[in-house]
């Protein structure tokens, strides 16, 4: 088995290990996990407008995939939690980013509603895997 590489996203990444000792991703040979991303800046601000932190979730996932050697075109499976369901804009939003971050392949996907995620003001979490080929 090979052995596992853990990375730390450059700004939000080196903070959230220093506060809460975890790492934004881990390569086992082929294979990249992440960690959850949230729609947070460096200094961990959420927007207020829904859709902006849903593309905000997506540009960390791109940037911590990048730590990884990875990017969204080797994506194959998304975990989205949300907090307060799942109105109109949600999936609007999210199908038009998988279109943008992945347009030549559709990845398995699992929605979960939650009551609540790390941050009080979150409303978004991406967890994503990706196989590099």
């Amino acid at each position: 088995m090979e052995k596992p590489e853990f990375f730390v996203t450059p700004g939000y990444g080196e903070r959230l290990r220093d506060l809460l000792h975890y790492s934004q991703a881990v390569r086992i040979g082929n294979r990249v996990e992440i960690s959850g991303q949230g729609g947070w800046d460096d200094d961990l601000r959420i927007p207020d407008v829904l859709e902006e932190e849903i593309a905000q979730a997506f540009r960390n996932v791109e940037r911590t995939l990048a730590t990884a050697g990875a990017g969204w075109e080797h994506v194959v499976h998304v975990n989205s939690y949300h907090v307060g369901g799942f109105p109109p804009e949600v999936n609007e939003t999210m199908a038009r980013l998988y279109r943008e971050y992945m347009p030549h392949h559709a990845p398995i996907w699992t929605q979960t509603g939650v009551d609540a995620l790390g941050l009080p003001t979150m409303r978004i979490e991406i967890r994503v895997t990706a196989i590099i080929a």
